[in-house]
């Protein structure tokens, strides 16, 4: 299993300390210069690797940014530590943004993302928790993470600990039953230390969502379910910190990030085919100077 980055993680201590004491301006800015990095760690990788998910770690890289580097209570040099709170990436394919993010909180050497998909990588097509610390579950097959999380969310009650549970859904994932199935037990249970996050960029592998198999409204779904329902931009940082505050009614948090696919590079944004296609070296070029 990989390591942390003792470095990396006093790097990462530093950064939260002066985003905790900002100014609300200063730390949405801050946020966003640490998202543009992690976007041009996430181009960099999939143009190496020839592999990757790159339209959807574009649009969930905000999200992961502002729980990494503000809102989890975490420790990337204790990553097992029982009282943190757990983050759960249930759009697996996604891994790619997953890492940088890890490496960029110290969890995992930034050299290691230059592994991405090789043979016998830590850093494979879907997150292991058995190979990079700070992975709570397995992911990949959709529909799995979110019934995860909600044993997750019931075993701190039952415990008393004061962790809070997140997780990432695609909006193409909520096609799977059984997120439903745990929607309905966490709505019944009131498990108000629960986030549910779904990216919603209206993009699955082929066509729109609401060609496939529609989900609007999802907001009125998510609150017959029993969940506290918060719709923002999530590529907007200041929106994705208010919509990470803790429960007001008691019940689930239910954020609908409305996200852009292909966040940040021009020529990806909003286009099924970025679902999975990987940008030749002259995009790469062109998408690392957009995101410079």
């Amino acid at each position: 299993m990989l390591a942390s980055d003792a470095t990396a993680v006093a790097r990462w201590r530093a950064q939260r300390l002066e985003t905790a004491q900002a100014d609300p301006d200063r730390r949405t800015e801050l946020l966003r210069q640490r998202a543009q990095a992690t976007r041009r760690d996430i181009v960099t990788m999939i143009g190496r690797a020839g592999l990757g998910h790159i339209g959807g770690d574009l649009s969930i890289t905000d999200v992961l940014t502002v729980l990494y580097h503000h809102v989890l209570r975490i420790d990337p040099e204790h990553p097992d530590t029982p009282d943190r709170d757990r983050f759960i990436l249930s759009k697996g394919h996604c891994a790619a943004a997953f890492y940088a993010t890890l490496a960029s909180a110290g969890y995992i050497p930034h050299a290691a993302l230059a592994t991405f998909m090789e043979p016998l990588s830590e850093l494979s097509g879907h997150p292991n928790r058995t190979k990079v610390p700070g992975i709570e579950t397995n992911t990949g097959p959709l529909g799995h993470g979110l019934p995860v999380a909600v044993g997750e969310a019931i075993a701190a009650r039952l415990t008393g600990r004061d962790t809070r549970v997140f997780v990432a859904l695609g909006d193409g994932e909520m096609q799977e039953g059984s997120n439903w199935e745990a929607l309905m037990l966490a709505g019944h249970r009131r498990l108000a230390n629960l986030v549910v996050i779904v990216d919603r960029n209206r993009l699955q592998q082929g066509a729109r969502t609401e060609e496939t198999n529609a989900l609007d409204p999802l907001d009125d779904k998510l609150a017959a379910f029993g969940l506290e329902v918060r719709m923002v931009d999530g590529n907007d940082v200041a929106q994705l910190l208010e919509a990470f505050a803790p429960s007001t009614t008691g019940k689930p948090v239910g954020v609908i990030a409305n996200t852009v696919k292909g966040k940040g590079v021009s020529f990806m944004e909003d286009r099924v085919e970025w679902h999975h296609k990987v940008p030749s070296p002259e995009q790469i070029t062109l998408a690392l100077e957009e995101l410079a």
